[in-house]
């Protein structure tokens, strides 16, 4: 009796183990450009872009760690005030308000992890991006760049 307990659980998980994808791998292939240019010096990170209400109230919780030129975009249907917080997030970010020219109207830096402060813009804006926390010192990276992508869906 307990080998065809065994072999039924062992079918029913077979399949279901080729059906998932490692996150990371769903990470890479969700991802798009995004191009930060800073006193002349173009930077590039690989975002994954948080379309859906869901995916964008998920954002990067849960995460452990982040790759260097890695984070999550946030683009807005219509402008609005940027208000996020720290629930459920794991790691520091650096949280970029851009606004619909592509400048930035704030940066959060280090923002701290769990907590549940607001984060706020400090006017309306089109999108946010979400890096590592310390990438905007680490790379010299102020108010007076501009943020560019393409989404292509």
């Amino acid at each position: 009796m307990r080998a065809i307990l065994t072999a039924l659980a062992l079918s029913l998980a077979l399949p279901m183990a080729g059906c998932g994808r490692d996150a990371s791998e769903e990470a890479a292939a969700a991802t798009i450009p995004v191009t930060i240019t800073s006193k002349g010096q173009p930077h590039v990170f690989n975002v994954e872009v948080a379309r859906t209400d869901e995916e964008q109230d998920r954002g990067l919780m849960f995460r452990t760690s982040l790759p260097a030129d890695g984070g999550m975009i946030f683009p807005f249907a219509k402008p609005r005030i940027g208000s996020f917080w720290m629930k459920n997030t794991l790691i520091p970010l650096d949280m970029f308000f851009i606004r619909a020219d592509g400048s930035i109207d704030r940066i959060a830096e280090n923002t701290i992890p769990e907590s549940l402060e607001p984060v706020v813009s400090g006017g309306e804006v089109s999108a946010v991006l979400e890096l590592a926390g310390g990438t905007a010192a680490k790379l010299g990276i102020d108010e007076t760049a501009k943020i560019t992508w393409k989404d292509t869906k």
